[in-house]
């Protein structure tokens, strides 16, 4: 669950002044308990909505009666459940098709996203050319491509283009791995966003399939990885289990390693290692330089606990570096297979750690915690290269490695002010490729060279579609309901007058140690071009000022994320920029939670909501297949204190009868490995039941497709401009040219 997708906006439509908000209950939230559902009114006025049969079930955790009117909704094999979706579906497309600008704005959302620049991810150094992922709108899905020159625009080749594979455009690329002589790159595809994806193999040179594919290497609960080994012979491999190998309530758990060697059937596939993995492993594969080595990275869920296991040889042996509790997070090879760690022990803003070959000893502390964030490493011949956080933006910075011992650090300038910089792949000896972007620049790949100390772009730059020379970025800071500082990023046209007049957005996620970084998205300038207001908060949650950041926002701190944006969402008013008639909030994922958590807590607050994927019922989501990797995030009803942390924000529980909710979005996917989609059903039944506005409470469920990984273009463009011609109506805003 661990996404945060914000291209997307929001919605609504205006239907009068709202009523007066009911009294807010004096007690702080973790103390109130949540309210009884009351019972519909004897002579209710005809209601909107498709008719919703309350079934009430009551469940007892630590002796606390909880019932919930809409358990029914869970099923979505169910007919009933089925036609009652549709129903919604339909209900949203009327209401939204009938909003006289949504053409206008689709026309302009569709313009943005398809442009024809390309822009690229998951950059791979292959000798001195590169492996990319290439979005080239407007096809439906990113093309894998190989660069002979970075450096030259024109000296890419489709190796792989799923959209010839698959004409519908639900086929994706989950993730590649090029072999160590650069001769085949393995490739995970999955289709209509389940994120479960076989591994298909391909001469890099021509294109040309192989026979080997390699079932359920990828998944949406535990994501998936290959390592080949040293002469391209075969890799190692995330195994799910099989089919008659475990109860199928299993399938998507207990990974594991094992070992392909092309040519042979999958059935003589050797186990490495993962039998005692936990049943929330998560494995991450990297191999060393010489293909000698290969690191596995286990996460125990999707809380931020990892352990390390080395596999040395083509006999496999393997060896325990770190545990969970060693709070060792991240990891990167050197050229002679030294190993480089992230470490957090005792260092919550990160210290660097080097531990080589055998492996034997304690690791050294090579780099002890700074001002800076530590958040990625990489390592060349005889540098080693960090990433660190800064509250949001970023820094990049070298040390000179000699001897086992590093030199002072080397900032490196970014090619803008105020930039994220976000993956760094060596290439060459001593050579990085880096990808940086900001609020108002576009994604694209730098190379620095060590030997001159200078930065020049690549071939894998994405040119501007629009100009943002009129747009400001200005950084706020909030004070949380413990007095604790939040950053808040605000986007504007320059010399805005602030008499809190502006239609504004605001966006956030706050969890998973997640940082939400400057980053261009195209439909802010639509947004800003119609005289909005975007904001980006950097809640508790995240890694924004490393693990204790973290911390203050999972398990039974997780209400400090909420307070944090109710802070950001009061400073916007407060400092003139909007009011509450006219402020947005958006949120996906776990920030679809936070959309949940803002709209039941401060309902007077906002004035349309848009929530995509989110988690609404946060006492049974860890019986769903991925909710049992969120357990180390936001915690088990199985434990009282965090059963009680847990019913205290729920916010399917804490929706109260007879209360003026505003303007309300839940977008979902059916196929979504995530979160499960009765989430959006379930809260959008009982919102629908206790709102006493008369503003929309809108469900928009699609069918083909998942969480938002892989979902094609056209789908992305379609649930966008239905986002925003939502907001932009019940913002009172009229599209203009």
């Amino acid at each position: 669950m661990r996404t945060s997708w914000l291209a997307l906006a929001i919605t609504a439509s205006a239907c009068g002044s709202p009523p007066a908000p009911v009294a807010p209950d004096p007690r702080p939230v973790a103390d109130q308990p949540p309210a009884a559902p009351a019972p519909a009114p004897s002579h209710a006025p005809v209601s909107p909505y498709p008719a919703t049969e309350r079934r009430p079930v009551t469940d007892t955790h630590h002796g606390v009666q909880v019932v919930d009117d809409y358990r029914w909704l869970e099923d979505g094999k169910d007919p009933r459940v089925i036609a009652w979706t549709e129903a919604q579906n339909q209900l949203t497309r009327r209401r939204i098709d009938a909003l006289p600008d949504r053409p206008k704005i689709r026309a302009r959302v569709a313009e943005l996203l398809s442009s024809k620049a390309p822009s690229y991810r998951g950059v791979t150094a292959v000798g001195a050319g590169v492996l990319a992922l290439e979005h080239r709108p407007p096809r439906q899905q990113a093309l894998l491509v190989a660069f002979g020159d970075p450096a030259r625009a024109g000296s890419e080749r489709v190796v792989l283009d799923p959209n010839e594979l698959d004409p519908s455009g639900s086929t994706a690329i989950d993730f590649f791995e090029p072999s160590r002589d650069g001769k085949r790159v393995g490739v995970s595809l999955s289709s209509g966003g389940s994120e479960s994806g076989d591994v298909h193999v391909y001469e890099l040179a021509t294109g040309k399939p192989l026979p080997d594919v390699i079932p359920r290497v990828n998944g949406g609960t535990a994501g998936g990885s290959i390592a080949w080994n040293a002469d391209g012979s075969g890799f190692w491999y995330t195994r799910y289990p099989r089919d008659g190998e475990r109860p199928a309530a299993d399938l998507a758990f207990f990974q594991q390693i094992y070992f392909h060697q092309l040519g042979t059937p999958t059935a003589a596939d050797r186990y490495v290692l993962g039998k005692d993995f936990p049943r929330i492993a998560e494995i991450g594969l990297e191999a060393s330089p010489d293909g000698q080595v290969v690191l596995a990275r286990v996460a125990n869920g999707d809380g931020g606990e990892f352990a390390f296991h080395v596999i040395e040889g083509r006999g496999g042996r393997a060896t325990q570096l770190f545990r969970f509790e060693d709070q060792v997070i991240d990891s990167a090879f050197g050229p002679d297979g030294t190993l480089y760690f992230l470490s957090h022990q005792g260092a919550p803003r990160g210290a660097v750690l080097r531990l080589a070959r055998p492996y034997t000893g304690a690791p050294q502390v090579v780099v002890p915690e700074g001002d800076g964030v530590i958040d990625t490493l990489a390592v060349t011949a005889s540098r080693l290269y960090v990433i660190e956080l800064l509250g949001g933006p970023s820094r990049l910075r070298s040390f000179r490695i000699a001897g086992g011992k590093l030199s002072a650090p080397e900032l490196i300038a970014a090619p803008f002010p105020v930039p994220s910089i976000l993956r760094i792949e060596p290439i060459g000896r001593d050579d990085v490729l880096y990808l940086a972007q900001s609020y108002t620049t576009t994604p694209g790949w730098f190379r620095y060279a060590a030997g001159t100390g200078k930065s020049t772009p690549t071939a894998l730059v994405q040119p501007m579609a629009f100009a943002m020379d009129d747009v400001e970025v200005v950084r706020e800071t909030c004070t949380s309901a413990d007095g604790t500082k939040i950053p808040l990023n605000i986007l504007h046209r320059r010399g805005i007058a602030l008499d809190g007049s502006h239609p504004t957005l605001l966006t956030g996620y706050g969890g998973y140690s997640i940082s939400l970084r400057p980053a261009l998205h195209p439909l802010n300038r639509m947004w800003i071009d119609q005289g909005g207001v975007f904001a980006q908060a950097n809640l508790r949650g995240g890694n924004e000022f490393g693990e204790a950041w973290h911390a203050a926002g999972k398990l039974a701190e997780k209400q400090h994320v909420f307070d944090d944006f109710h802070a950001c969402a009061r400073a916007l008013v407060d400092k003139g920029y909007t009011r509450s008639e006219r402020l947005a909030i958006e949120g996906r994922s776990n920030g679809g939670l936070l959309m949940g958590a803002a709209v039941v807590q401060h309902p007077e607050m906002y004035r349309a909501v848009v929530s995509g994927v989110g988690i609404y019922d946060m006492l049974r989501t860890e019986l769903t297949p991925n909710g049992v990797f969120n357990i180390p995030e936001y915690g088990t009803v199985k434990d009282p204190a965090l059963f009680r942390a847990l019913y205290a924000y729920s916010p399917y529980h804490h929706v109260v009868d007879r209360t003026a909710y505003p303007a309300i979005l839940l977008t979902t996917g059916a196929n979504d490995p995530r979160v499960d989609p009765y989430n959006s059903r379930k809260m959008t039944a009982r919102l629908q039941a206790a709102s006493s506005s008369d503003r929309p409470i809108l469900l928009r469920a699609s069918a083909d497709v998942g969480h938002g990984m892989g979902s094609p273009l056209g789908a992305v463009i379609e649930e966008a401009a239905d986002s925003y011609a939502f907001l932009m109506s019940e913002l009172g805003m009229r599209y203009t040219e």
